[in-house]
């Protein structure tokens, strides 16, 4: 799917992308390998997309929106319960019988969470913030997403500045871990 443009444009492609990885999983057997395989897919994006967004998205809604400080937690709160269900996701196999009622969870809790933003938060942000701060959003964004961790890590901290120093360093690690195992890699 296409990248670019504004935050909102951006974030919205991410949520496309991980309601087309999740369909997937929806459509393959219990206990398929593949269900695993998409599952880290699916996490890889989540913990990228979900790492761009406290660093630059809540942020700006915090500067921008009315009411914007409680809206951000909000959306940090659900960042966090995701988190931890994607954590417990990451120690489970496909024949695992908890993987299938862990990885519903998973989807219920993200898909709430997607229609909020496109309902809510998205539309609150873009008629608070000029354009041009919106596509110099997207870019950070962009930027964020190449080196963001890739497996989830509940423990981490949310906000700035402590996010935006770890992150970077946990996602070499990440990525070098998921290159040594091969994890996310397309079946």
């Amino acid at each position: 799917m296409g990248h670019g443009g504004n935050v909102i444009q951006e974030l919205t492609t991410d949520h496309r992308e991980v309601e087309e990885i999740f369909g997937r999983i929806e459509a393959l057997p219990p206990g398929s390998k593949d269900r695993k395989d998409l599952a880290d897919q699916a996490t890889i994006e989540l913990v990228r997309h979900s790492v761009a967004e406290e660093a630059y998205l809540y942020p700006a809604v915090r500067e921008h929106v009315s009411g914007g400080d409680a809206l951000a937690d909000k959306e940090l709160a659900d960042h966090a319960k995701a988190e931890r269900i994607m954590k417990d996701l990451e120690g489970m196999q496909a024949d695992d019988p908890r993987f299938d009622t862990t990885m519903a969870q998973l989807m219920s809790e993200i898909r709430s969470h997607l229609t909020d933003e496109e309902n809510n938060l998205f539309p609150r942000l873009e008629a608070a913030c000029p354009p041009d701060a919106l596509m110099d959003l997207g870019d950070k964004v962009r930027r964020a997403k190449k080196t963001a961790p890739t497996r989830p890590h509940p423990s981490a901290p949310d906000t700035p500045p402590a996010n935006k120093l770890l992150a970077p360093g946990t996602g070499l690690v990440d990525r070098m871990r998921d290159a040594l195992s091969g994890r996310g890699k397309q079946s």
